[in-house]
């Protein structure tokens, strides 16, 4: 991609992504050479449609004033296994997403990274085959290729983080993520990189494209949800603004709700509860 050096991007990539990155682009690499995109051009040739994601998180009601994408997220680089029990076989993240389903999630978020997230791109067909909610997949997407591998994985919806991505690549993959129908949840965490895509927010199609501000700091790695707050009056249309990370309390719903933002993004505070659908009602004031 010619976006980083040996720390950081041009656009100031934090140095905590150095290492993910470099990995990915060798994974990438060897996975490219091993499935040829005209393989995964013929699985999604006869894949089925999508599910509507945007349309999914971006419904209100008054009886669910916040809509919840519900992470499932096995380990972190910095904590590991978010529980001990998370470890091997002992991971169904099918029995999780029915938990959230049950609890009120209006979609899921599925981790596929392997390495650092203990994660597999497989389990999102393993979630969408026991609950009827669209599933995003998060990841280090960095190469078109990535979007082609994700729609033949059954995912609904991708992450693109703007850290991650030149401003030249992130359009290129927002055109062909629509092509292939897919939502696309385009992540900023500081408000250099929100002025940057904001202009490409709503592109190709207003109605596949979702702008996320997560609140962690990917220097110190603490998070502020205060952030999205200082950074909401910057977004054009917050219907389509999604809060990411420290959000754990009905009160951090209703504070967002405040400045208008109603559709968040939740994964830790979940997964580190003994029963992450119980954590999710408790969030939502079920």
């Amino acid at each position: 991609m010619g976006t980083m050096d040996s720390n950081r991007s041009s656009h100031g990539t934090p140095a905590v992504l150095h290492d993910i990155l470099e990995h990915k682009r060798a994974e990438v690499y060897e996975a490219k050479a091993r499935t040829p995109l005209r393989e995964l051009e013929a699985l999604v040739a006869q894949a089925e449609p999508p599910r509507n994601f945007f349309r999914a998180v971006t419904r209100h009601t008054p009886e669910r004033p916040t809509a919840v994408i519900a992470e499932i997220k096995r380990q972190s680089p910095s904590a590991g296994l978010i529980r001990p029990e998370y470890d091997g076989d002992g991971f169904e993240p099918e029995r999780i997403a029915q938990r959230y389903h049950a609890a009120g999630a209006a979609a899921i978020s599925c981790l596929t990274d392997r390495k650092f997230f203990g994660g597999c791109l497989s389990y999102i067909e393993r979630i969408k085959d026991a609950v009827p909610l669209p599933v995003l997949r998060k990841d280090f997407l960095i190469d078109p290729w990535q979007l082609w591998e994700s729609r033949a994985g059954g995912a609904d919806a991708v992450l693109l983080i703007a850290e991650c991505l030149d401003e030249s690549r992130l359009v290129d993959m927002m055109i062909l993520a629509q092509q292939l129908r897919l939502t696309v949840l385009v992540e900023v965490h500081d408000m250099e990189n929100l002025l940057r895509v904001r202009p490409h927010i709503g592109f190709p199609h207003p109605t596949y494209c979702l702008l996320g501000i997560n609140n962690r700091d990917l220097r110190t790695m603490t998070t502020d949800l205060a952030h999205t707050m200082r950074l909401v009056d910057l977004v054009d249309d917050p219907n389509v603004l999604v809060s990411e990370s420290g959000i754990s309390s009905p009160e951090d719903l209703r504070r967002l709700r405040e400045v208008g933002v109603r559709t968040v993004l939740v994964g830790e505070h979940l997964m580190r509860s003994e029963d992450p659908g119980a954590a999710l009602a408790a969030l939502l004031g079920s």
